[in-house]
C-alpha cells in the first residue's frame, strides 16, 4: 500500500509541475490591444480559441507547426482562451499541458463581449475558432473566422513576410 501511495505522490507531482511550465496569464480586452500594437518587425497570430470548441481544438495542431516552423522568421503563434476564467484550473492548464502547447496562452476574461469583439474586427459574429493576423510594421491586420488548416496559414503568412 505505501508502495502505491509512493507512485501516485509521484506521478501527481510530476502531473503539477507540467502544469507549471506554462504559465496561462489572464488578460482583458484592454491588455489584449496591447498585445496587439507592439511595433516590431514580427507578425503575430493571434487564434480565438476555447476548450469546449471542437473545430478550434481540431486546427490547434496547424498553428502549433506554423509556430514552430516559422519562429526563424519572426512569426509568433498566441493563443488566446476563450474559456471560462473559473475553469483555468481544472480545464485550461490541464488541456494546454496535455497536448503540448508551447507558444504563449493568454485567457482572455472580459465578459462584455459587445463591446470589444468590433474592436477586433468589425466583420466578426464573435465565434471561434478566429484568428487575427498583426504586423504594425508592414501595416498588416487581417481577420479570419473560420478554421484554418496549415496550407491556408501558411499562404497568409508566405505573403505577409515575402
Amino acid at each position: 500500500m505505501k508502495r502505491i501511495y509512493f507512485i501516485l505522490t509521484i506521478i501527481g507531482f510530476c502531473i503539477t509541475q507540467n502544469l507549471k511550465a506554462q504559465e496561462i496569464k489572464v488578460i482583458t480586452f484592454k491588455d489584449f490591444e496591447i498585445l496587439t500594437q507592439q511595433n516590431n518587425d514580427t507578425t503575430y497570430v493571434f487564434n480565438f480559441w476555447a476548450t469546449w470548441c471542437a473545430p478550434c481544438v481540431a486546427e490547434l495542431p496547424n498553428f502549433m507547426k506554423l509556430d514552430s516552423l516559422y519562429a526563424s522568421k519572426k512569426v509568433k503563434v498566441v493563443f488566446i482562451s476563450m474559456d471560462f476564467k473559473k475553469e483555468l484550473d481544472t480545464r485550461l492548464k490541464p488541456f494546454v499541458a496535455e497536448h503540448k502547447i508551447n507558444a504563449d496562452v493568454y485567457l482572455l476574461s472580459d465578459p462584455d463581449y459587445n463591446s470589444w469583439i468590433d474592436k477586433v474586427d468589425k466583420s466578426w459574429s464573435g465565434g471561434i475558432p478566429a484568428t487575427l493576423i498583426v504586423n504594425n510594421r508592414l501595416k498588416v491586420r487581417q481577420f479570419y473566422e473560420k478554421e484554418l488548416n496549415f496550407a491556408k496559414l501558411e499562404e497568409i503568412i508566405n505573403k505577409i513576410i515575402n
